[in-house]
């Protein structure tokens, strides 16, 4: 028998019962479509949290001493780069950097009248284009000046929190390049609010010439940052940059943990992926097996008018074909609509995002289409739905023509 008669015959087996074959369709698109918008959602996170700890902390690549260690945050002279501002020009002039500037960091503990909180102290040169989306995300005052020497930007977050406003004083104490702590009063000049939570609550501005006054640090940094106009070229400007005491760091290797963490992480979605599959196909081999059980006198006729037990599997499994085929179609198209919602209106995270310090989460995360996931999400939608035919295809193929026909 031809396969093209194979085919009509499954198909008008599945219009008998339109309103199980509906439902288990329905299933197989619902199945996939969730599949869809959760790993959507899921690649929109990761993006996020990367592209936020990119453009605000780490940069596409980063010149530090060899000794310098970003647990320690040190001040020691022998962990800071000297004559920072000769390198991040020579770096400028690349062309694959879009900017490039020097930057102290040191813990600061923030003090007002009635609470002390602990910070991370950004020494910075404030013309820098590395800080526009600082720039543009600034709700109150104004945005510090190189030659300042006694005011400070703080995030919204923390300003709400410790209910401090625009030209208040504030107490910051750091351990000097000497080992002794340092205190100085400095006034709020500006206000951010970036959208990332961690971020916000726990950074503070200050003129790179002021912080290293303020840390006795001399004219040296504790890294050089860069962003790239492509993150590809990261290896490439990493080898152009490397001197000797100096170690260039590209942006995989400053988000280490957090890609290992991610990777981790994305095992448990895989398991969630597979779960739902096996559920769609359990629905779909649960009605192929009622479909064989409502027709078992039908099977034993043709049986016995020659068609053989492969061609009986055959038909089962074409069956599973067009319901799994229609479901992907419908299920593809019910995903990638929300996934397309997602990416224009995006999901409202709210104090989530500020729930894990090594996370920088937005406030509101968009998805992310993943061409690529989706397809392989399909591919295995559609091989996990074959082989949940197998079985019933098999019991069909095993039936007896005499007991068959005898079926009631």
């Amino acid at each position: 028998m031809a396969w093209t008669k194979l085919w009509v015959i499954a198909y008008r087996d599945l219009i008998r019962n339109r309103r199980r074959t509906f439902f288990t369709l329905l299933a197989v698109a619902l199945g996939l479509a969730l599949l869809i918008v959760l790993n959507g959602f899921i690649a929109g996170i990761l993006d996020d949290a990367l592209q936020n700890s990119i453009r605000l902390q780490t940069g596409h690549v980063q010149v530090r001493a060899e000794t310098y260690e970003d647990s320690r945050r040190s001040l020691q002279w022998k962990d800071l780069v000297e004559q920072p501002g000769e390198i991040a020009a020579q770096a400028a002039t690349m062309p694959e950097v879009a900017a490039a500037t020097p930057i102290l960091w040191a813990d600061t503990i923030l003090n007002t009248s009635s609470e002390s909180v602990g910070m991370q102290l950004y020494g910075i040169e404030p013309d820098s284009a590395f800080y526009d989306p600082i720039r543009a995300s600034l709700v109150g005052g104004n945005f510090i000046e190189a030659n300042d020497r006694g005011g400070v930007m703080i995030g919204k977050r923390m300003a709400d929190s410790l209910g401090l406003k625009l030209g208040e004083n504030v107490s910051l104490t750091t351990i000097n390049a000497d080992g002794v702590p340092e205190e100085g009063i400095f006034a709020i000049r500006g206000i951010f609010d970036s959208g990332v939570l961690v971020y916000d609550e726990a950074t503070v501005f200050m003129p790179i010439a002021k912080a290293q006054s303020f840390a006795l640090t001399g004219d040296r940094a504790s890294t050089i940052i860069m962003l790239l106009h492509d993150e590809n070229d990261a290896d490439q400007v990493a080898a152009a940059v490397t001197a000797p005491g100096l170690q260039a760091l590209t942006w995989r290797e400053l988000n280490a943990v957090f890609l290992e963490t991610m990777g981790t992480a994305m095992s448990f979605y895989w398991i969630l992926d597979g779960i739902v599959m096996l559920i769609v196909a359990v629905i779909i081999a649960n009605t192929l097996l009622m479909a064989v059980f409502e027709r078992i006198r039908e099977m034993g006729i043709l049986s016995a008018l020659g068609m053989k037990r492969r061609q009986v599997m055959q038909m089962m499994i074409f069956e599973a074909s067009i319901i799994s085929l229609a479901g992907i179609i419908l299920g593809l198209a019910i995903g990638l609509g929300f996934v397309a919602l997602l990416t224009q209106n995006g999901f409202v995270m709210g104090e989530m995002a500020g729930s894990t310090p090594t996370i920088p989460l937005s406030a509101v995360v968009y998805a992310k289409f993943a061409p690529e996931t989706f397809a392989w999400l399909a591919v295995w939608t559609f091989i996990i739905a074959l082989l949940a035919s197998l079985y019933p295809a098999w019991f069909a193929a095993r039936l007896e023509p005499v007991k068959a026909l005898h079926a009631s």
